[in-house]
């Protein structure tokens, strides 16, 4: 009996560790999403991005049914480069539940000019977002976001 639950212990451990690091290269491959947000003037980061999601990749930031593809998002952070040079955007929190992985983070930047009509004058703001990415065969296939970009425009404006 004391030998049939030592292997069922050493199976269930085994098991623990090989969830943990498929778990880990998961969340590895969201990161690089956050590596690019963070430095989307990067070509390296650019193209760890493209390599980290799915040729089908989508952004969906609300229900109007106007998914943003790849391209479409690497062109806008192309954009945000120029706009914003010292944009971070920093992962607080990720949490995983097979392969849906959820992020709380924490996005700041300078605008170097107009934001989204604001002109910020010099200010910086500092907003929470919240995504979720779901992947297949250790891509990103799709992101929901939710970014509090009114609290930036606030922030930006003075009030």
């Amino acid at each position: 009996m004391n030998a049939l639950k030592t292997l069922a212990i050493a199976g269930a451990m085994s098991l623990a560790t090989l969830t943990s690091s498929v778990f880990a290269g998961e969340r590895e491959t969201v990161q690089v999403f956050y590596d690019f947000l963070s430095n989307p003037g990067s070509e390296t980061h650019k193209k760890a991005f493209l390599g980290a999601s799915s040729d089908k990749w989508e952004s969906l930031g609300d229900y109007s049914g106007k998914n943003k593809t790849r391209e479409a998002f690497v062109g806008q952070m192309g954009g945000f480069a120029k706009l914003i040079p010292d944009l971070n955007w920093k992962v607080e929190e990720m949490h995983q539940d097979g392969d849906t992985v959820i992020v709380r983070s924490r996005a700041t930047g300078t605008p170097k000019g107009k934001f989204f009509g604001v002109d910020g004058e010099g200010r910086s703001f500092d907003i929470m977002t919240i995504d979720i990415h779901d992947l297949e065969d250790g891509k990103i296939v799709r992101s929901y976001h939710v970014e509090d970009w009114a609290g930036a425009l606030r922030q930006l404006s003075g009030r």
